[in-house]
């Protein structure tokens, strides 16, 4: 097929605008003529997300791609570990089969922590043969986040194969250190780790970039670094990508890598400057085909109003029109159920903690943040046991194990914000067990036994309702419509909200509360355990 495009084209590699008459043949740009015309719309290069968990959406990959062409999005660089942290390498060739069904560049990783810590139960595991066997393919095209960085900086046998077979097949290696600094972050990073989505604070960034480390800025439902980060795209341009790393449902509706690209023209950044980060930074780091509005390139390319508004008008990939004013051309696909999921309903007796000391330490949320702090307070003890003090809003916390029925981690949490009831969710980086945080044990076991029933799911309870969202593909991910999915997410998140929660995303911040790497507490299905000193913690303080 052979088509013609005249815009003002957006040549980000030669950093000019002009009028152009753009020549699609079998997929290629074949020619780029300047014309002496005035038009009124402009084409450039489409948007790239650096790192993203397709799972976090709660979608598969090519319900994913129907959403994300609406904003201007071609193509992706996806780490599956979450899906591999239930099924393992199966897992991984579940995501890549569902994505080659649409038209939409999806480039997977090889998930290096699986599971990501040793002080947690995943339902597999991938150890450097896997990591050996996943890298030799072709369509795995980097080693994904390193988040054991212990192991990377005090040399773990089995971290380092890993990082061995990546500089084997040439393939650049993902970082994840979140506050590492100073020499323990020189040491991880010259063991060949390339970049950062993790930087929360803008002199960690700052030491990394000098370092030449490629940062990503985030911008997900739960991570929010955008407005912390983005004045360093300034003096190193050439380092900086954006990615959304989590992107729920609702958020995807809304907007994907074009709300960077907005944000980043507003502040009065330089425009080829945000345009690379969202497209050449990518493309180059990864080495992937995706075109860049080059003759000869690929046809991948968006077509926009005027640089002001930047509405997304049209998105190509491969020469096929995707999407046209906020329609998608990709249509659902069939997506099978496979799932890891094996544990009986609980009591709320399960939920009891015996209280063994006047205080305790309690997990502090930040929102808009993944890290958290450890505050300590006074232990409220009824009838010997350590309860919810939902009047100063340190909640508990549990973590159950959803692979095989096991004594329930339990441990407090503040600023969730619940006065009645609680939240639950088996979206829960990166074992996906079930968490749940609520104001008694009742409603508790209540939100927890609704997901045990729907084998996988986000739940909310209260002693007169019951509301879920099933996510039966690997108990994170469901195949229904983007847009019913989005629905009842919505449905789930408002009801939080009106059950007291202050927090912008209620159940995304859930879903980290058992990131063991992120510091500084965290809680796994084995206990509280200390993000910083990387070992166990007590909940009582002794």
């Amino acid at each position: 097929m052979t088509f013609t495009i005249k815009a003002n084209l957006i040549d980000i590699i030669s950093k000019e605008i002009y009028p152009a008459e753009i020549v699609v043949s079998d997929k290629k740009i074949t020619s780029i003529k300047r014309i002496e015309e005035t038009l009124n719309t402009y084409i450039l290069p489409g948007f790239i997300d650096a790192h993203v968990h397709i799972e976090s959406s709660m979608l598969v990959p090519s319900e994913f791609a129907r959403i994300a062409v609406k904003h201007g999005t071609v193509g992706t660089i996806s780490d599956p570990h979450e899906i591999a942290n239930v099924l393992g390498i199966a897992g991984v060739d579940y995501m890549i089969e569902n994505a080659g069904k649409v038209p939409f560049h999806f480039y997977f990783g090889a998930p290096s922590c699986v599971p990501a810590t040793q002080f947690e139960t995943a339902g597999a595991v991938i150890d450097s043969e896997g990591i050996h066997q996943l890298l030799s393919r072709k369509e795995i095209v980097y080693l994904a986040e390193m988040m054991n960085f212990p192991g990377v900086i005090y040399n773990d046998e089995e971290v380092h194969k890993k990082l061995a077979f990546a500089k084997q097949y040439k393939k650049p290696i993902d970082g994840h250190a979140p506050g590492l600094m100073g020499e323990e972050m020189k040491t991880y990073f010259d063991a060949g780790i390339t970049t950062d989505h993790e930087c929360f604070g803008y002199t960690e960034a700052l030491e990394k970039l000098k370092h030449g480390v490629k940062v990503m800025i985030r911008e997900g439902s739960a991570a929010k670094n955008f407005d912390t980060l983005i004045p360093l795209l300034k003096d190193f341009p050439d380092q900086i990508m954006f990615c959304c790393d989590d992107k729920h449902p609702d958020n995807l509706l809304e907007s994907h890598i074009n709300d960077h690209v907005k944000r980043a023209l507003k502040a009065g950044h330089d425009l080829y400057d945000v345009l690379r980060a969202a497209s050449y930074n990518i493309v180059k780091h990864y080495n992937l085909p995706i075109g860049l509005l080059q003759i000869g390139d690929n046809a991948d390319f968006i077509e926009i109003n005027n640089l002001e508004d930047f509405t997304i008008l049209k998105t190509y990939i491969n020469g096929e029109l995707v999407a046209e004013n906020g329609k998608s051309f990709i249509e659902s696909v069939e997506a099978p159920i496979v799932n890891n999921f094996s544990c009986n309903l609980k009591q709320p007796s399960d939920f009891k903690l015996k209280s063994e000391g006047e205080k305790i330490r309690f997990i502090e949320t930040l929102d808009g943040q993944l890290i958290t702090h450890e505050i300590q307070t006074e232990t409220l003890v009824i009838e010997g046991f350590a309860e919810s003090n939902i009047e100063e809003d340190i909640l508990k916390i549990a973590v159950v194990n959803r692979y095989k029925d096991s004594p329930v981690a339990t441990a407090f949490i503040k600023n969730f914000g619940l006065k009645n009831g609680a939240i639950a969710s088996c979206v829960a980086h990166d074992c996906h067990n079930i968490v749940v945080v609520g104001t008694n044990d009742e409603d508790i076991c209540k939100a927890v036994n609704a997901v045990i029933k729907t084998k996988g799911g986000i739940s909310l309870a209260t002693e007169t309702e019951e509301l879920v969202l099933e996510l039966p593909i690997a108990g994170i991910m469901t195949n229904l419509p983007a847009e019913e999915v989005a629905e009842l997410y919505i449905q789930l998140d408002r009801r939080a909200k009106e059950l007291g929660s202050k927090l912008r995303a209620p159940y995304m911040s859930l879903s980290f509360m058992a990131l063991l790497v992120i510091p500084e507490l965290k809680l796994s299905d084995k206990g509280l355990f200390n993000g910083k000193s990387f070992e166990f913690t007590d909940v009582f303080v002794k």
